[in-house]
């Protein structure tokens, strides 16, 4: 009685067939549940006592793909001991080709992300970095992707090959029509990997200064110094002479007085020294030198070159104010008079 049921036939299978079936994939179940429970385990403990990186990337592949991967496989092949229709064995193919595409897509995805993660660690890593991962990842992920679409319908038996020739012309129209979307888009590139600014930093480009304030895919934004936002496209900035004041480490400040044609000798071998001292009494700077530059129109001219040891550019204006005031006060107390646009009329009687 039992053999004969074991021999029942159902939807082409014996009941002992669905029994083979029920039991491998059972016994795949229980080992690797074994095997995540002692080994991956070990795993974990282990990675979590390194200072790399790259042992908790490989642990949570492991955890998040390759574990479903192997339930599927044990499901997989347990069903390919069953006598199946022909339109349900090609069901099981498609889905386990589906399967493995979003598998290889998923990893190649969340390998690319931890290379540009680490890249980008290697280089200071910061917001702005943090910013920028969002576009170039987007980027990659529509690209493998699309790859990964791409494969899995040729393993299907459509004519891709085909239907790329034939969008052949159609592909060169597309491309003409955006081209300056795509220029954009490598300078993207450029900014990204060059990093010749980034977020909060104060450049000034031509006519505009400001803050970058965020680097996109296709375009740049600027705070200007009045508060309107500037916008402008990556191609611009790539393409053009980007004076870049946050990577300064010091200042350079150059700056010309003139005194009056009045002024006498002493006086004017004096003016370099008593400017000397005034800067090298101000905090956090460096003096670099003081000259009687030339005789101009209405004036002597001397020019004056120090460094202030800051970036900041209100820090600056606080030394260089500081700095006239001085100049004015010495020059006040030794009455040297400044001297201003002046001209002297001769008539001949």
């Amino acid at each position: 009685m039992f053999q004969s049921i074991m021999e029942y036939v159902f939807f082409g299978n014996r009941i002992v067939d669905y029994l083979v079936f029920a039991g491998l994939f059972l016994a795949a179940f229980v080992i690797i549940k074994i095997f995540q429970y002692f080994i991956i385990r070990h795993l974990k403990e282990w990675a979590e006592k390194t200072a790399t990186t790259i042992d908790d990337f490989l642990l949570s592949i492991i955890q998040k793909l390759v574990l479903p991967l192997v339930y599927f496989g044990a499901f997989y092949l347990s069903v390919n001991t069953l006598n199946l229709h022909p339109i349900a064995d090609k069901i099981f193919d498609i889905i386990g080709m589906t399967i493995l595409m979003v598998f290889a897509a998923r990893f190649a995805v969340s390998l690319m992300g931890y290379g540009v993660n680490y890249y980008f660690i290697r280089r200071g890593k910061d917001v702005a970095a943090d910013h920028s991962l969002i576009g170039i990842l987007a980027v990659l992920k529509f690209v493998i992707w699309a790859l990964a679409v791409v494969v899995f319908l040729d393993n299907l038996g459509f004519k891709i090959s085909a239907i790329i020739a034939g969008l052949g012309i159609g592909g060169i129209a597309i491309a003409l029509a955006a081209q300056a979307v795509l220029g954009d888009l490598f300078s993207y590139f450029s900014i990204l990997f060059d990093r010749p600014f980034e977020v909060g930093d104060f450049i000034i480009l031509d006519e505009y200064l400001g803050t970058i304030e965020n680097v996109g895919i296709k375009t740049t934004r600027i705070r200007s110094l009045g508060g309107e936002l500037v916008i402008l496209s990556n191609t611009d900035l790539t393409s053009s002479r980007v004076r870049n004041y946050k990577k300064m480490d010091k200042r350079r400040v150059v700056f010309k007085l003139g005194v009056t044609y009045q002024t006498s000798l002493e006086q004017v071998k004096v003016i370099p020294g008593i400017i000397e001292k005034i800067i090298k009494d101000v905090k956090d700077t460096t003096f670099d030198r003081a000259h009687f530059f030339s005789y101009g129109d209405f004036s002597l001219v001397f020019e004056v070159v120090y460094y202030v040891m800051s970036r900041d550019y209100n820090i600056y204006m606080d030394i260089q104010q500081e700095i006239n005031f001085a100049i004015k006060k010495e020059f006040e107390d030794r009455d040297i008079e400044f001297a201003y646009p002046t001209q002297t009329v001769y008539l001949n009687k």
